[in-house]
């Protein structure tokens, strides 16, 4: 039997795509969309404009209806007026899925207009609408690339498992520059603005339908149907994670948030308090939303929050033991006989406890023996290795030797490494074979507890589903005892009394 397509998948992976409002014209945005369709897209594309015959060779149309084949998707981008009728001509076509990107509604006070625009979706169903107002859709795979920002200002990241969710498209474009520079992948990029018709409940769903997504991240300034949308999120987080950042978290805030994207942004208490039954992660910074994200995508899951470090400097060390001392994790007693191997690597010197502390003229060996004993230890839930690269004594391959053993663990493993150029560099490769790694011991530490926390609760649900019917069994036949001491009272021999009466 086939599987069921996701009403939204036209969006992500259509065949073909016509662009309403493409231009030969250099800085205008129908010319960035178009540019990046011709560069990246792997279907068939089609310019609409109606004072050009062609655009980079291409045969152009005046309207979408002079189209004789079938459209799977649209992007408009043309002035706010003109685009009711767009939409009205791409239902009269049959296209599956339209992305406004034009602004210009009620984010400006324009709710007639807007109006306009909702009355020709009521008319259209069967044609899905994404906007208005927003940076659009970005698909890794697909090469779905809505972003009207050029390249050579805005990154593209890498294919990737995390899908981004963002109401405002100023922020989306932020984190998908941050996540190319860095090097970090991405699935699926939906800025949705004013969510005129499709909005932040109907993104989830999908994204939580969509096996190449493992990792959802979102920002929210306001949600239109809560109880839809709580209902969504809690069904979702399930079976994957969902990191949530919240915009007008303060009253100037909720104030900026209705300018914004004509959204209410609610109480902020409330929000998180219901984020939190639901199980979502909460992020407080674009930083912690990357470093949850990686985490989340790279590291297995831990059995417990029994944390060894791992240093060739005792400060920072110190400092990693108040970091997850801070966030209620515990500190892993490694067996006797894997702390006898360690020493015996190590001079005399190096303290062999938690943390591990190889010292300041730690080599290569000393780190790759302190790892793998961890890595095997059965006391030992995840690793946290701090690598100071300055150090003369460490050579450059230490790098590989750590991603060895990173390729085949079984347990969270991250690494800390602070530092200029050179330490920098070395950092960015470990990122690049797959490692997670940090700055900052705090930072890692926030990381750390949040995978935990989440696999915990994960595990215990899954615990309460696979309960043996042997354990629930008891709990059925508690209430038949009291109904069987109930009987055996007097209360029934009652009405025989009265009807000798009678």
């Amino acid at each position: 039997m086939a599987q069921k397509i996701h009403t939204l998948e036209p969006f992500f992976s259509p065949k073909s795509i016509a662009i309403i409002g493409a231009s030969a014209k250099e800085g205008k945005i129908g010319n960035v969309i178009f540019s990046n369709f011709v560069r990246s897209f792997r279907g068939k594309i089609y310019p609409i404009n109606q004072h050009e015959e062609q655009i980079f060779g291409v045969k152009c149309f005046k309207s979408i209806k002079e189209i004789k084949e079938e459209i799977d998707a649209a992007v408009i981008a043309i002035p706010a007026l003109a685009v009711p009728k767009a939409l009205a001509e791409c239902g009269q076509k049959k296209v599956k899925a339209v992305t406004i990107i034009s602004a210009g509604f009620k984010e400006i006070g324009n709710e007639k207009l807007e109006a306009e625009l909702e009355k020709v979706m009521k008319q259209y169903t069967q044609t899905k609408v994404i906007g208005p107002n927003c940076l659009g859709v970005f698909d890794s795979k697909s090469g779905v690339d809505m972003l009207f920002l050029p390249n050579e200002r805005l990154g593209r990241p890498k294919q990737g498992t995390t899908s981004f969710i963002s109401q405002s498209g100023a922020l989306g474009s932020a984190i998908l520059d941050w996540d190319a520079m860095k090097g970090y992948g991405i699935n699926k990029f939906i800025s949705y603005g004013n969510a005129a018709e499709i909005s932040e409940t109907e993104l989830l769903d999908y994204l939580g339908q969509d096996e190449s997504t493992k990792v959802i991240v979102a920002y929210f300034e306001g949600i239109h149907n809560g109880k839809k949308f709580f209902e969504t999120l809690k069904r979702i987080c399930e079976t994957k994670p969902v990191i949530v950042l919240k915009g007008g978290i303060s009253e100037k805030g909720a104030l900026a948030v209705k300018s914004h994207t004509a959204s209410m942004a609610g109480n902020h208490e409330v929000f998180l308090a219901a984020l939190k039954q639901c199980n979502a992660i909460i992020a407080e910074s674009m930083e912690e939303v990357f470093d949850f994200a990686r985490v989340l995508t790279t590291e297995p899951a831990p059995k417990g929050k029994r944390v060894q470090i791992i240093t060739d400097g005792g400060g920072y060390g110190v400092l990693a033991t108040d970091a997850l001392s801070k966030e209620g994790m515990e500190f892993a007693e490694m067996s006797e006989a894997r702390k006898e191997t360690i020493r015996k690597a190590c001079p005399n010197y190096a303290v062999v406890k938690n943390p591990i502390d190889l010292t300041g003229d730690a080599n290569n060996e000393r780190y790759k023996i302190a790892v793998e004993q961890a890595m095997q230890d059965e006391n030992v839930d995840a690793i946290l290795t701090i690598l100071l690269f300055q150090l003369p004594s460490l050579d450059e391959k230490i790098v590989e030797d750590m991603q060895k053993i990173s390729a085949t663990k079984t347990k969270p493993m991250l690494f800390i490494s602070a530092g200029g150029i050179f330490s920098e560099k070395q950092r960015q490769r470990m990122e690049a074979g797959g490692d997670s790694t940090f700055q900052s011991p705090f930072d890692a530490a926030k990381a750390l507890k949040t995978l935990v926390q989440y696999y915990s609760i994960k595990e215990a649900r899954k615990k309460a589903v696979e309960k043996p019917a042997t354990q629930k069994n008891p709990e059925k036949a508690k209430p038949e005892k009291p109904a069987k001491a109930h009987t055996a009272k007097k209360p029934k021999a009652k009405p025989a009394k009265k009807s000798k009466k009678k």
